[in-house]
């Protein structure tokens, strides 16, 4: 904790993220107006003090819609990387652990899932089995299975070359000891940085698959399916567009500094600005 406290990138992304989920949680109470509520005489009004980001082409309060949006980004990147990490994870500690055989053939057919881009993979899924949230949360997870398999392997790799594993084997330890007791403990620091650059890219694959209308559908509240709406206004009414977009932007951002912070912190190699 000092040593993340320290880090003024880490807090930074730390800070951003708490105020994201507190907005989330609170949402009910801080929103000013009911996010689904229309008022088509005020459509696409510019920001004011009653609205302070405008209101969409229904009359929709967008900051309202904006702070409810936070609520289903938050579902979507902890149901994804939730997914990702019961699939990837196992797949990729047998693997490595085990080497050999199954560790060359499970990871060629990683390899050729890793070949296609995730938001295509995630397209992929979401063609055979619908458009919705709830798919759409299943088919990033389903996408980021391959990257978690990759990494717990090499983690594991690593992790099992070092001197202290070889001792806890040397000494007589039994396989499954040496993998629960020295491993999967020394693997996690790897996997919690990577889950928060990822819980990023799910927010981002869930905003392309609801601008693309794969996503989350109306009249739900969610970022991409905001711009996706917005787009047609884009010169009449920008604000409906930026706002969401801006939101998108500062919740990446702010998490990529979070895993960064936390890569530098649970590293005791590298120093901390």
């Amino acid at each position: 904790m000092s040593r993340f406290l320290r880090h003024r990138g880490a807090c930074a992304g730390g800070a951003i993220v708490f105020l994201l989920a507190a907005v989330a949680l609170l949402a009910p109470w801080l929103a000013p107006h009911d996010p689904d509520a229309m008022r088509l005489g005020e459509n696409l009004r510019p920001p004011s003090w009653a609205h302070p980001f405008g209101t969409d082409s229904l009359g929709r309060d967008v900051l309202s819609q904006v702070m409810f949006g936070a609520r289903i980004s938050l579902t979507i990147g902890c149901v994804s990387v939730g997914l990702a990490i019961l699939g990837g994870v196992p797949i990729g500690l047998v693997a490595g652990f085990a080497g050999g055989w199954l560790d060359r053939l499970t990871m060629r057919l990683v390899d050729i899932l890793v070949s296609f881009p995730t938001i295509l993979l995630a397209i992929i899924v979401i063609t055979i089995f619908g458009p919705g949230l709830r798919n759409a949360m299943i088919a990033i997870g389903i996408a980021q299975v391959p990257l978690y398999a990759r990494l717990m392997r090499g983690a594991v790799l690593k992790v099992k070359s070092l001197d202290y594993v070889l001792a806890a084997r040397a000494s007589g330890a039994r396989e499954g000891r040496i993998l629960w007791r020295h491993v999967v403990p020394n693997c996690v620091p790897p996997l919690l940085v990577q889950s928060t650059l990822f819980f990023a890219t799910a927010i981002l694959s869930a905003a392309y698959l609801g601008f693309l209308g794969l996503g989350a559908q109306p009249p739900t509240a969610e970022w991409g399916t905001m711009l996706s709406k917005a787009r047609d206004f884009l010169r009449v009414a920008p604000h409906v567009s930026i706002f969401p977009g801006l939101t998108i932007m500062v919740t990446v951002v702010g998490l990529n500094l979070l895993g960064d912070g936390l890569r530098d912190v649970l590293d005791p190699r590298t120093g901390v600005a």
